[in-house]
Protein backbone atom coordinates (compact mmCIF):
# COMPACT_ATOMS: atom_id res chain seq x y z
CA UNK A 1 0.00 0.00 0.00
CA UNK A 2 2.06 2.89 -1.30
CA UNK A 3 -0.42 5.22 -3.01
CA UNK A 4 -2.24 8.13 -1.42
CA UNK A 5 -5.09 7.41 0.98
CA UNK A 6 -8.05 9.79 1.01
CA UNK A 7 -8.72 9.73 4.73
CA UNK A 8 -12.07 11.49 4.53
CA UNK A 9 -14.70 11.26 1.80
CA UNK A 10 -18.45 10.73 1.65
CA UNK A 11 -19.10 8.03 -0.93
CA UNK A 12 -22.78 7.97 0.00
CA UNK A 13 -23.10 11.51 -1.35
CA UNK A 14 -21.58 10.79 -4.78
CA UNK A 15 -24.00 10.28 -7.65
CA UNK A 16 -21.96 7.62 -9.45
CA UNK A 17 -19.24 5.57 -7.81
CA UNK A 18 -17.81 3.86 -10.90
CA UNK A 19 -16.19 6.97 -12.43
CA UNK A 20 -15.03 8.11 -8.99
CA UNK A 21 -13.25 4.80 -8.45
CA UNK A 22 -11.76 4.91 -11.95
CA UNK A 23 -10.47 8.42 -11.31
CA UNK A 24 -9.02 7.35 -7.97
CA UNK A 25 -7.12 4.52 -9.64
CA UNK A 26 -5.86 6.87 -12.34
CA UNK A 27 -4.62 9.26 -9.64
CA UNK A 28 -2.72 6.41 -7.98
CA UNK A 29 -4.75 6.11 -4.80
CA UNK A 30 -4.43 2.97 -2.75
CA UNK A 31 -7.50 3.53 -0.58
CA UNK A 32 -10.15 5.80 0.90
CA UNK A 33 -12.24 6.06 4.06
CA UNK A 34 -15.93 6.90 3.63
CA UNK A 35 -17.17 8.83 6.64
CA UNK A 36 -20.55 8.60 8.32
CA UNK A 37 -22.57 11.65 9.29
CA UNK A 38 -25.67 9.92 10.73
CA UNK A 39 -25.59 6.88 12.97
CA UNK A 40 -28.98 5.85 11.58
CA UNK A 41 -27.16 5.26 8.27
CA UNK A 42 -24.15 3.45 9.68
CA UNK A 43 -25.05 0.30 7.77
CA UNK A 44 -24.94 2.30 4.53
CA UNK A 45 -21.33 3.22 5.22
CA UNK A 46 -20.44 -0.36 6.05
CA UNK A 47 -22.14 -1.57 2.84
CA UNK A 48 -20.09 0.87 0.77
CA UNK A 49 -16.93 -0.93 1.86
CA UNK A 50 -18.07 -3.93 -0.18
CA UNK A 51 -16.55 -2.07 -3.14
CA UNK A 52 -13.17 -2.84 -1.59
CA UNK A 53 -10.64 -4.38 -4.02
CA UNK A 54 -6.97 -5.33 -3.60
CA UNK A 55 -5.83 -2.31 -5.63
CA UNK A 56 -8.28 0.22 -4.15
CA UNK A 57 -9.18 -0.36 -0.53
CA UNK A 58 -12.41 1.01 0.96
CA UNK A 59 -12.97 1.46 4.70
CA UNK A 60 -15.47 3.48 6.72
CA UNK A 61 -16.17 5.42 9.90
CA UNK A 62 -19.48 5.57 11.76
CA UNK A 63 -20.87 8.45 13.79
CA UNK A 64 -22.98 11.62 13.92
CA UNK A 65 -21.88 14.93 12.41
CA UNK A 66 -22.42 17.77 14.92
CA UNK A 67 -24.95 19.43 12.59
CA UNK A 68 -27.20 16.40 13.15
CA UNK A 69 -26.55 15.93 16.87
CA UNK A 70 -29.87 17.52 17.78
CA UNK A 71 -32.00 15.49 15.40
CA UNK A 72 -30.35 12.05 15.31
CA UNK A 73 -30.96 9.68 18.19
CA UNK A 74 -27.73 9.54 20.13
CA UNK A 75 -26.56 5.93 20.40
CA UNK A 76 -25.05 4.65 23.60
CA UNK A 77 -21.35 3.99 23.83
CA UNK A 78 -22.19 0.30 23.66
CA UNK A 79 -24.16 0.75 20.42
CA UNK A 80 -21.30 2.65 18.82
CA UNK A 81 -18.84 0.00 19.92
CA UNK A 82 -21.06 -2.78 18.55
CA UNK A 83 -21.00 -1.23 15.07
CA UNK A 84 -17.22 -1.31 15.10
CA UNK A 85 -17.31 -5.11 15.15
CA UNK A 86 -17.43 -4.91 11.36
CA UNK A 87 -13.72 -5.08 10.38
CA UNK A 88 -14.15 -2.42 7.69
CA UNK A 89 -15.02 0.17 10.36
CA UNK A 90 -11.70 1.87 11.06
CA UNK A 91 -12.78 4.99 12.97
CA UNK A 92 -15.48 6.70 15.02
CA UNK A 93 -17.05 9.79 13.47
CA UNK A 94 -17.33 12.22 12.17
CA UNK A 95 -18.22 13.99 15.37
CA UNK A 96 -17.28 17.24 17.04
CA UNK A 97 -18.51 20.82 17.30
CA UNK A 98 -19.90 23.16 14.65
CA UNK A 99 -21.22 26.55 15.74
CA UNK A 100 -21.37 28.02 12.23
CA UNK A 101 -24.93 26.92 11.48
CA UNK A 102 -26.35 26.87 15.00
CA UNK A 103 -26.79 28.93 18.15
CA UNK A 104 -26.17 28.24 21.80
CA UNK A 105 -29.21 25.97 21.98
CA UNK A 106 -27.40 23.35 19.88
CA UNK A 107 -24.29 23.19 22.04
CA UNK A 108 -25.46 20.74 24.75
CA UNK A 109 -26.43 18.08 22.19
CA UNK A 110 -23.18 18.54 20.29
CA UNK A 111 -21.09 18.34 23.46
CA UNK A 112 -22.85 15.20 24.68
CA UNK A 113 -22.58 13.47 21.31
CA UNK A 114 -18.91 14.39 21.00
CA UNK A 115 -18.05 13.01 24.42
CA UNK A 116 -20.02 9.82 23.70
CA UNK A 117 -18.04 9.24 20.50
CA UNK A 118 -14.79 9.84 22.38
CA UNK A 119 -15.78 7.28 24.99
CA UNK A 120 -16.41 4.72 22.24
CA UNK A 121 -13.05 5.53 20.69
CA UNK A 122 -11.31 5.12 24.01
CA UNK A 123 -12.96 1.73 24.48
CA UNK A 124 -12.15 0.45 20.97
CA UNK A 125 -8.82 2.25 20.45
CA UNK A 126 -10.15 3.42 17.09
CA UNK A 127 -9.46 7.06 16.19
CA UNK A 128 -12.07 9.79 16.50
CA UNK A 129 -12.59 11.77 13.28
CA UNK A 130 -13.26 15.30 14.50
CA UNK A 131 -15.14 18.06 12.69
CA UNK A 132 -14.73 21.49 14.24
CA UNK A 133 -15.89 24.87 12.97
CA UNK A 134 -16.12 28.19 14.81
CA UNK A 135 -15.65 26.33 18.09
CA UNK A 136 -11.93 26.39 18.82
CA UNK A 137 -12.05 27.22 22.53
CA UNK A 138 -14.71 24.65 23.38
CA UNK A 139 -12.98 22.07 21.19
CA UNK A 140 -9.69 22.57 22.99
CA UNK A 141 -11.43 22.45 26.36
CA UNK A 142 -13.26 19.19 25.67
CA UNK A 143 -10.21 17.52 24.14
CA UNK A 144 -8.15 18.36 27.21
CA UNK A 145 -10.87 17.28 29.65
CA UNK A 146 -11.42 13.98 27.87
CA UNK A 147 -7.71 13.33 27.45
CA UNK A 148 -7.31 13.73 31.21
CA UNK A 149 -9.74 10.80 31.62
CA UNK A 150 -7.61 8.60 29.39
CA UNK A 151 -5.81 9.01 26.08
CA UNK A 152 -7.59 8.29 22.80
CA UNK A 153 -6.44 8.56 19.16
CA UNK A 154 -7.94 11.36 17.09
CA UNK A 155 -7.54 13.64 14.12
CA UNK A 156 -8.87 17.06 13.24
CA UNK A 157 -10.23 16.58 9.75
CA UNK A 158 -10.41 19.29 7.06
CA UNK A 159 -8.35 21.63 9.20
CA UNK A 160 -9.83 25.13 8.89
CA UNK A 161 -8.47 27.04 11.85
CA UNK A 162 -5.25 28.57 13.16
CA UNK A 163 -2.17 27.56 15.13
CA UNK A 164 -3.86 27.68 18.55
CA UNK A 165 -6.11 24.71 17.78
CA UNK A 166 -3.39 22.89 15.88
CA UNK A 167 -0.90 23.20 18.71
CA UNK A 168 -3.45 22.01 21.29
CA UNK A 169 -4.37 18.98 19.18
CA UNK A 170 -0.74 18.08 18.55
CA UNK A 171 0.08 18.43 22.24
CA UNK A 172 -2.54 15.77 22.97
CA UNK A 173 -1.18 13.39 20.34
CA UNK A 174 -3.67 14.25 17.59
CA UNK A 175 -3.21 14.21 13.83
CA UNK A 176 -4.22 16.97 11.41
CA UNK A 177 -5.72 16.37 8.00
CA UNK A 178 -5.70 18.91 5.17
CA UNK A 179 -8.35 19.14 2.46
CA UNK A 180 -8.77 21.23 -0.68
CA UNK A 181 -8.93 24.29 1.57
CA UNK A 182 -5.15 24.14 1.53
CA UNK A 183 -5.21 25.18 -2.14
CA UNK A 184 -7.70 28.06 -1.83
CA UNK A 185 -6.12 31.49 -2.44
CA UNK A 186 -7.48 33.06 0.76
CA UNK A 187 -6.46 30.22 3.10
CA UNK A 188 -2.95 31.41 3.90
CA UNK A 189 -3.30 30.70 7.62
CA UNK A 190 -4.11 27.06 6.87
CA UNK A 191 -1.01 26.82 4.69
CA UNK A 192 1.07 28.25 7.53
CA UNK A 193 -0.27 25.57 9.86
CA UNK A 194 0.49 22.92 7.23
CA UNK A 195 4.14 23.96 7.33
CA UNK A 196 4.44 23.60 11.11
CA UNK A 197 2.69 20.27 11.70
CA UNK A 198 5.26 17.55 12.51
CA UNK A 199 5.87 15.13 9.66
CA UNK A 200 4.44 12.19 11.56
CA UNK A 201 1.05 13.88 12.17
CA UNK A 202 0.12 14.90 8.60
CA UNK A 203 -2.84 13.49 6.68
CA UNK A 204 -4.62 14.44 3.45
CA UNK A 205 -8.26 14.15 2.41
CA UNK A 206 -10.89 15.42 0.00
CA UNK A 207 -14.08 15.70 2.09
CA UNK A 208 -15.59 14.67 -1.24
CA UNK A 209 -17.97 15.72 -2.76
CA UNK A 210 -17.24 19.08 -1.10
CA UNK A 211 -14.30 21.50 -1.30
CA UNK A 212 -12.78 20.50 -4.62
CA UNK A 213 -9.17 21.73 -4.67
CA UNK A 214 -7.57 24.09 -7.15
CA UNK A 215 -7.56 23.45 -10.14
CA UNK A 216 -10.88 21.57 -9.83
CA UNK A 217 -12.89 24.21 -7.95
CA UNK A 218 -16.49 24.45 -9.05
CA UNK A 219 -16.69 20.75 -9.81
CA UNK A 220 -17.95 17.95 -7.56
CA UNK A 221 -15.00 16.70 -5.57
CA UNK A 222 -13.97 13.03 -5.82
CA UNK A 223 -11.36 11.02 -3.88
CA UNK A 224 -8.89 11.13 -6.77
CA UNK A 225 -8.57 14.88 -6.37
CA UNK A 226 -6.69 14.32 -3.10
CA UNK A 227 -3.60 14.22 -5.32
CA UNK A 228 -3.95 17.98 -5.91
CA UNK A 229 -4.06 18.69 -2.19
CA UNK A 230 -1.09 16.40 -1.60
CA UNK A 231 0.86 18.22 -4.32
CA UNK A 232 0.17 21.59 -2.67
CA UNK A 233 1.14 20.20 0.74
CA UNK A 234 4.41 18.97 -0.77
CA UNK A 235 5.04 22.39 -2.29
CA UNK A 236 4.38 24.21 0.99
CA UNK A 237 6.70 21.90 2.90
CA UNK A 238 9.42 21.90 0.25
CA UNK A 239 9.41 18.17 -0.47
CA UNK A 240 8.42 15.99 -3.41
CA UNK A 241 4.95 14.60 -4.02
CA UNK A 242 6.42 11.10 -3.66
CA UNK A 243 7.68 12.04 -0.21
CA UNK A 244 4.32 13.46 0.88
CA UNK A 245 2.64 10.33 -0.43
CA UNK A 246 4.97 8.16 1.62
CA UNK A 247 4.58 10.30 4.74
CA UNK A 248 0.79 10.60 4.69
CA UNK A 249 0.24 6.95 3.81
CA UNK A 250 2.48 5.78 6.63
CA UNK A 251 0.68 8.13 9.01
CA UNK A 252 -2.72 6.86 7.90
CA UNK A 253 -1.62 3.28 8.51
CA UNK A 254 -0.33 4.22 11.96
CA UNK A 255 -3.46 6.10 13.02
CA UNK A 256 -6.08 3.86 11.41
CA UNK A 257 -4.61 0.65 12.73
CA UNK A 258 -7.15 -1.58 11.00
CA UNK A 259 -6.10 -0.48 7.52
CA UNK A 260 -2.61 -1.80 8.11
CA UNK A 261 -3.92 -5.36 8.26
Amino acid sequence: MTGLIDTHCHLDKLDDLAPAFAQAREAGLSGMITIGTRFSKADTQIALTQHDTPDLRIWCAIGIHPDYAGEERLPSVEELVAKTEAPSVVAIGETGLDYFHSGDEAKPAQHTAFRTHIAAARQTDLPVVIHTRNADDDMIGILREEHAKGAFPFLIHCFASGPKLAEAALELGGYISFSGLLTFPKCEEIREVAKMVPEDRLLVETDSPYLAPVPKRGKPNTPGYVAHTAARLAEERGVSLDEITRITTENARRLFTRIAA
